[in-house]
């Protein structure tokens, strides 16, 4: 009788213990189940939370871009429509007065009118590469064309645009303002800090995306320790806009270039 009650002690522990390690087997089944989903929901919504943030960064950046645009098209339009004319004045009364005075006076005179006529010429260019309304018509090509063209006058750097490939035009215009933007940026750049003889611009156009490349042989700087200020954050911003790649190359006396791949985007 001992013997028979100790075998089915020994069973029912047996089936204790096998019934308890499925109970384990089950919550630990359950709670690894539980965290598994919780993880992936807490993942869901961090990318959620990511993707908010970069849709409100996007539309925070195209509502700076059309302020920005907005305030240039008007600043663009002032150039051409109240210092323009004032100019042009400027430049018939010189013309006026040239014809009345003689000798030394004259030649003072009529190298007056001319620099009036330049300054004229200079205020002009610079209205249309402030105006998005003109850079819209013109197109994107004889805009940067235009601009360089404008830097040679100014005599403060020697400039050059290169076009290659079959030029495709831009569905969505909207990107050629922001693309011919960036390039502004890097021009004023270089004018301000990088002590530039040169500047070359290459425009190669391919199937499925354009190449941008600008490049100058200033005095270039170690971006790696360089501050990065407003100017080339701008640019950075206005690249992620269009879903473009940016890279901007400096070294200390080997000049900067910069290379943009746009890839044509529908409207």
């Amino acid at each position: 009788m001992q013997t028979r009650d100790k075998i089915v002690t020994s069973d029912a522990e047996r089936y204790l213990l096998v019934y308890m390690i499925g109970v384990l087997v089950i919550v630990s089944t359950l709670i690894i189940v539980f965290f598994i989903v919780f993880q992936k929901r807490k993942n869901q919504l961090l990318r959620d939370k990511i993707k908010q943030q970069q849709k409100f960064d996007e539309e925070l950046l195209k509502t700076q871009q059309e302020i920005q645009e907005e305030t240039l098209k008007h600043v663009g339009r002032e150039l051409h429509d109240n210092v323009g004319q004032m100019l042009v004045l400027a430049t018939m009364q010189m013309k006026a007065a040239a014809n009345i005075v003689k000798d030394e006076a004259k030649s003072k005179v009529d190298n007056a009118a001319s620099a009036l006529k330049e300054s004229l010429e200079e205020v002009r260019a610079l209205s249309k590469s402030l105006n998005s309304d003109v850079i819209f018509n013109l197109g994107f090509d004889a805009t940067v064309k235009n601009e360089v063209a404008r830097l040679n006058k100014t005599g403060l750097i020697a400039s050059s645009l290169v076009i290659s490939g079959e030029k495709i035009n831009f569905e969505n215009k909207k990107d050629e303002i922001i693309l011919f933007r960036i390039l502004q940026e890097f021009f004023s750049n270089t004018l301000k800090y990088a002590e530039a003889e040169h500047l070359k611009v290459t425009l190669d156009y391919k199937a499925q995306f354009l190449n941008i490349k600008v490049e100058d042989d200033g005095v270039g700087c170690d971006l790696n320790t360089a501050e990065k200020g407003s100017g080339l954050i701008n640019m950075e911003k206005r690249a992620e806009l269009l879903h473009a790649k940016f890279q901007l190359d400096s070294q200390p006396e080997n000049g900067t270039i910069l290379i943009l791949q746009y890839p044509y985007r529908t409207v």
